[in-house]
């Protein structure tokens, strides 16, 4: 079967969009990513700083070490390291190229420049601006949507580049609604190995490296080597452990680059790891390994896209579906394996709350991959959940369309509870 040339398009630009670079927690180094191009338009010394933040930036940058700035934290020290350190033309690895001096630097800045953090209502979840007034001049950039949609530049009151229309959705993106789960499972069948399979190997090696430095040096809650430790090296366990100990290292400031997946280092890893792990252990070809990434990766962009960049609703859960789905098709698993195996798992992990990016992610990540895991081998052996259980309906798109909404509407409120929480 070929595809419509329209959605084969679509899903290599999708692919090319989501599976980038990221050094760090990417909330924080959306924060330096803005401050860095604030400072490049004010072009003058830093007198004041005001930060304006919505609830999720808060919530996912309080708790997470800024990596190359010696372990600092927060909302403050992730702005000063965008300023002090800063090279905005690298975007999500804006802060990749520090240098001994500038870290000193930074902590001198956050002793002697006065900086404001102002929490803001919005309609994005993720909404950053950034004012910085200088000795002659001042400047105000503002990111919404998604972690690198600058929406607005302005100097000494004029605006320099203004987008129009903010949306909480990715209005900027290739075109989402095209994604549905049997045209992803035809288009990994069918793609050309060779328009996807830079971005996929980039992918394979870069979570790969990171996770390694989590299992074999002390970051974090050290998740991975506990599963490792415990429960031994049976695959499942160390699909579990890698995705997991991953995160370790990341949580606490390694200076590894991630390959994302729908702006999120832990959900690039969540979503790709196990199926990397399982492929490596059964020594799968490399080729059908792309292939069930190419599935593992859109089915994560498929359920994220109704849930939306943040939400209270937990990324590494829909990662860790995508990642059974991606283990099905390495299996040998069709479309129907994939497409059960999606709602079994999401029926199973339908619930982890999203309390900020910290150490105990990575235990979220373990948990997930699990229930991903255990979604297809339920089917395997002749089990799934069916249409009126729980928030399960018939039809592997209502029932994401189920989890988007329950994210979207029905976490509102425990988003503002989770956050306040963290304030207080």
């Amino acid at each position: 079967m070929i595809m419509e040339n329209k959605v084969y398009t679509n899903y290599v630009q999708i692919l090319k969009e989501e599976l980038v670079p990221a050094m760090g927690c990417t909330e924080p180094i959306a924060l330096a990513y803005c401050a860095s191009k604030c400072f490049d338009t004010l072009g003058d010394d830093v007198q004041s700083v005001d930060i304006y933040v919505s609830g999720n930036i808060v919530k996912n940058v309080k708790s997470v070490i800024v990596p190359n700035t010696d372990g600092l934290k927060g909302i403050e020290a992730s702005v000063a390291a965008g300023i002090v350190a800063g090279q905005s033309s690298k975007i999500l690895e804006v802060i990749s190229e520090v240098t001994p001096l500038q870290k000193t630097e930074m902590k001198h800045f956050l002793e002697i420049i006065p900086m404001k953090v102002h929490p803001i209502e919005s309609d994005c979840a993720l909404d950053i601006c950034i004012h910085i007034q200088g000795n002659d001049h001042h400047a105000k950039v503002r990111i919404a949507g998604y972690h690198t949609n600058i929406v607005y530049i302005e100097k000494d009151g004029h605006i320099l580049y203004q987008s129009g229309v903010v949306a909480s959705s990715d209005t900027s993106l290739t075109d989402r609604s095209l994604l549905n789960v049997h045209d992803i499972y035809e288009f990994a069948q069918t793609v050309n190995l060779d328009d996807v399979k830079e971005i996929l190997q980039r992918q394979i090696d870069c979570n790969l490296a990171i996770s390694k430095e989590g299992l074999n040096h002390d970051w974090g809650a050290n998740i991975g080597s506990i599963l490792l430790k415990t429960y031994g090296d049976d695959v499942k366990i160390k699909a579990k452990a890698y995705a997991a100990a991953g995160s370790d290292a990341r949580m606490s400031g390694c200076e590894m680059p991630v390959i994302i997946n729908s702006g999120s280092g832990n959900q690039g890893m969540t979503t790709s790891l196990p199926v990397i792990i399982y492929a490596l252990e059964e020594n799968i070809s490399q080729d059908k390994l792309y292939r069930a990434l190419i599935i593992s990766n859109l089915c994560t962009i498929h359920q994220k896209t109704g849930i939306g960049r943040l939400s209270a609703y937990c990324g590494a859960v829909s990662a860790g579906v995508g990642a059974g789905c991606g283990i099905a098709y390495l299996k040998g698993g069709d479309y129907q394996t994939i497409a059960h195996t999606l709602v079994n798992a999401l029926a199973i992990n339908s619930g982890i709350v999203c309390d900020g990016a910290k150490p105990s992610c990575a235990a979220k990540i373990a948990e997930s991959v699990d229930a991903g895991i255990l979604g297809y081998y339920m089917y395997k052996n002749g089990y799934q959940f069916k249409g009126g259980d729980g928030i399960v309906s018939k039809g592997v798109e209502n029932t994401i369309r189920n989890i988007g909404r329950l994210s979207r509407e029905g976490m509102k409120e425990t988003d503002k509870e989770i956050i306040k929480m963290m304030c207080d």
